[in-house]
């Protein structure tokens, strides 16, 4: 996990009242649940980490691991001061750590989000359209399952064997300019092409999460691995969006849920970044001169990116003090 030694900013950093001055990492922990333990803002997480050379791996946090806060040019660093015991099975055998970097702790809870790491897509019309589709079940079935063979018709990508079957999902259109900022394109399992005919390949059904039908999709399956790597951090850059929509089509949002918003890369979007979320204020009225005053909007909760698209992006709501909901306002912390 990339850690930046960064200049301690005060105006920024405030630690957390009444914290330890070490902490031992416990497996199931974070890097979000370790910042809060110290930070009143855990997304200064890097302003205060300190990289200690002398450590085998310093990039990466194991639970075991003995944190520390230090002192450095007059400013207070977190450093890991002692590593966590490695246990082997052979005795009197010369061996070099080889802890595998899948043990180290995540920045969040990655079981949370793992399902739109590795399947759900956001894709564009076109894109959509040009993907190959279901065109019969085996014996002109109209549903398929695991186990079962289907044809499909279309431009299949050449030399390519292994394909996801996905279903056309939410259409994410920007609340504010009402483009479309893509299709959901929703995971219904994966195959295997085992045979071509002209544009009608026939494949396989490996695996199905629910019943695969005839006009479901082909798209070539993503390589993206699930990994602890994600350094949360504040936005390079001044954005604003909204809370588009939440996972399970509902309309409250709480602590853990995963929401997709109207920023992506073309925002200067990317992966670890930390956004506010803000609630509109109240209006009161004013009882004094009798009219009716906007309040001023009001911190409500924080979340996570994790996955970014070209115009929107998905995040992980890490911390909620009232309850959300979609049109939500999203901006730097």
């Amino acid at each position: 996990m990339g850690f930046y030694a960064c200049v301690l900013m005060a105006e920024s950093l405030q630690m957390k009242e009444g914290h330890p001055d070490h902490y031992y990492v416990k497996k199931g922990d974070t890097l979000w649940d370790i910042s809060n333990v110290f930070l009143s803002n855990p997304w200064y997480w890097p302003e205060i980490w300190h990289i200690n050379p002398q450590v085998a791996n310093p990039h990466l946090i194991y639970p075991g691991d003995k944190l520390a806060l230090v002192w450095i040019e007059g400013g207070q660093r977190l450093t890991i001061v002692e590593r966590a015991p490695v246990k082997f099975t052979k005795k009197l055998t010369a061996q070099v750590r080889t802890t595998s970097t899948a043990d180290a702790i995540p920045a969040i809870p990655l079981d949370k989000i793992s399902a739109f790491l590795s399947k759900t897509r956001v894709v564009s019309s076109n894109e959509l359209d040009a993907a190959p589709y279901v065109l019969a079940g085996d014996n002109r079935r109209i549903l398929s399952g695991a186990g079962d063979k289907l044809y499909a018709r279309g431009e299949f990508t050449e030399g390519e064997k292994t394909y996801g079957f996905y279903r056309q999902g939410v259409n994410y259109i920007d609340p504010n300019t009402g483009e479309l900022l893509g299709i959901e394109a929703e995971h219904i399992g994966a195959g295997s092409l085992i045979d071509m005919n002209s544009d009608v390949g026939t494949l396989s059904i490996n695996e199905s999460g629910q019943e695969i039908r005839v006009n479901d999709r082909l798209l070539v399956n993503e390589e993206r691995k699930i990994t602890a790597v994600f350094h949360p951090k504040a936005p390079a850059e001044d954005v604003e969006g909204v809370i588009l929509n939440v996972e399970g089509g509902v309309n409250q949002v709480g602590a853990m849920d995963v929401v997709a918003i109207n920023l992506g890369e073309r925002d200067g979007i990317r992966d670890g970044d930390i956004l506010a979320i803000e609630q509109k204020g109240d209006v009161v009225k004013d009882r004094v001169r009798n009219e009716l005053i906007q309040l001023p909007d009001v911190r409500a909760g924080i979340l996570i990116i994790f996955r970014v698209f070209d115009k929107m992006a998905f995040g992980l709501v890490v911390s909620a003090d009232r309850p959300l909901k979609t049109g939500d306002k999203v901006t730097n912390p």
